[in-house]
């Protein structure tokens, strides 16, 4: 059993200690992680078939503590004490819990429960006082359990209390209620966003976060410390716009953003990662003897590199390989040293520096193409080139590598029913609207079927592009897993095959897990 030193400061509507409503999966994970001493079991929960729309749950056993996250946007919406003994709490330097030596467990219709938690006279006379009467929840099978649950709700936080289904009327005031001999003390504790959990619960996922997603915002250290995220903007033309939760938004072109920008609006990168292994840039379209191009894979066009998946989501350190590519530029082993991606594990995106290139402009065929209009465009000076968004999905093999990105395809000249394509959208939906948006523009079916293949892209196999990545949750799901939610201890490393497809559009690569959610998405 695991006891916390120092007792976490319950915080009604915003959190318990450093666990912050609004906090994003992988600031509180990459925070759990951080201390195994005091968190040494971390499961999590999630779907396998719908990883992006049902909630993310993350069992913290050892310290009897659970957190909900909606799927979507990953974002901490509920907090549960499910074991008082086992974390130390207190509310206004009033401790909730104080344990006798002998303390024992408390019986449910003759089957032991966990131990008790606050009494309710503690809980009304000493730490949040009076509130308005609560809910009672019978007990499912009477037959067996002779104590429903009466949930006492105070703005932010509610208590559960058991009590005997026989001693419950609705004639009989709350009060009289839980302080006889009919109620036990509180077997839970739930910190949420609302003015009651009857409330609170009718929109617990999608109610609007009043706290940030980074941790770093909501200590000391928020000044100086950069704006974060909440929606990036494709609106074709290589011109992606970033939305931010207090400033104005920043737009990124592409060919003309130079490194200078991204660090003056986004802050330093967390990392750089220096480009050196080209084992995927076979694939990259090339002339044959007679001057003729020949198309890259799945019908991306013109752009080299473009399978390359060897950012510092997948690589932890710099691999030195040395270029063996016959189709290289002269001058391509001297570029590769100023090359990099600037990543940027708190926003969720890796952005690649390099030297301009014909950008992909068009993600449409009626968009008009973008004429770069900087008079003192230079070809030899560094740029944002491409820019690469994280799904961080439950089961994927760089799960919380990053936090999530969530983004539109936001684009003109584009019928009603293809509009609002985004992060969330399953992968199949995504690409009928593509290929129909694309539609005219392929010669025949069978061309349009061989430029959109997929590619299989292993990240399973220690000598992949790719493969060095601590894996942080499940593998990704087989077709027969379990339809429920599934659990995985983040303790355990487990083996098998990562394996994701590569599908391209123009101006777009789509990385895709087996269960057709999008893990990444590049824009060139």
């Amino acid at each position: 059993m695991s006891y916390s030193k120092a007792p976490l400061q319950v915080n009604p509507g915003k959190g318990i200690g450093f666990l912050v409503l609004g906090a994003s999966l992988h600031d509180i994970l990459t925070r759990l992680k951080a201390q195994p001493h005091m968190y040494p079991k971390i499961d999590v929960s999630y779907s396998p078939t719908k990883p992006l729309q049902a909630p993310v749950i993350l069992t913290l056993s050892s310290n009897g503590l659970r957190l909900r996250f909606d799927g979507p946007d990953q974002r901490l919406r509920l907090v549960e004490v499910l074991d008082f003994t086992k974390t130390g709490l207190s509310y206004k330097n009033t401790d909730l819990v104080k344990l006798p030596d002998n303390q024992g467990t408390f019986t449910h219709g003759g089957t032991a429960s966990k131990p008790a938690g606050p009494p309710f006279r503690h809980v009304y006379n000493k730490l949040f006082g009076p509130t308005f009467p609560g809910e009672y929840h019978a007990p499912t099978d009477r037959a067996r359990n002779v104590y429903g649950t009466y949930v006492l709700s105070y703005p932010g936080l509610a208590f559960s209390f058991p009590l005997q289904d026989s001693a419950w009327s609705s004639n009989i005031d709350f009060v009289s209620l839980l302080s006889s001999s009919a109620a036990l003390s509180a077997s839970c504790l739930t910190i949420f966003n609302g003015s009651s959990w009857k409330e609170a619960r009718q929109d617990l996922y999608t109610r609007a976060c009043t706290h940030p997603r980074s941790l770093a915002l909501t200590g000391r250290q928020r000044e100086g410390s950069p704006d974060e995220i909440e929606l990036i903007r494709l609106s074709g033309n290589g011109r992606i716009e970033l939305i931010r939760r207090s400033s104005s938004p920043f737009q990124i072109i592409l060919s003309e953003t130079t490194p200078q920008d991204l660090v003056a609006e986004l802050g330093p990168p967390d990392a750089i990662y220096r480009k050196n292994d080209r084992r995927l840039s076979i694939h990259k379209p090339r002339s044959d003897s007679r001057g003729h191009h020949h198309p890259s894979y799945a019908g991306s066009p013109g752009q080299d590199d473009l399978t390359d998946t060897d950012r510092s989501s997948t690589q932890t350190n710099t691999d030195d390989s040395d270029v063996e590519d016959g189709f290289a530029r002269p001058n391509e082993v001297a570029e590769t040293s100023a090359e990099c991606f600037y990543n940027y594990f708190h926003h969720g995106f890796d952005i690649f520096v390099s030297y301009p290139t014909s950008v992909s402009s068009e993600l449409t065929p009626s968009q008009p193409s973008y004429q770069n209009p900087m008079p003192g465009f230079c070809a030899d000076r560094l740029v944002a080139t491409k820019i690469l968004l994280h799904g961080n999905v439950p089961g994927s093999y760089p799960f919380n590598r990053y936090r999530r990105t969530r983004w539109v395809i936001d684009i003109e000249h584009v019928p009603e029913t293809e509009r609002g394509m985004n992060s969330e959208m399953p992968f199949s939906r995504l690409s009928a609207s593509l290929r129909q948006i694309w539609k005219g523009t392929y010669a025949n079916i069978d061309e349009e079927k061989s430029l959109q293949r997929g590619m299989v892209l292993n990240r399973g196999w220690g000598d992949s592009p790719g493969s060095s990545c601590e894996l942080l949750g499940g593998w990704e799901e087989s077709a027969d897993a379990p339809k429920a939610g599934y659990s995985n201890s983040v303790t355990n490393s487990g083996s098998g095959l990562g394996n994701t497809e590569l599908y391209g559009f123009p101006g777009l690569l789509f990385e895709v897990l087996g269960n057709d959610a999008v893990s990444c998405l590049t824009i060139y």
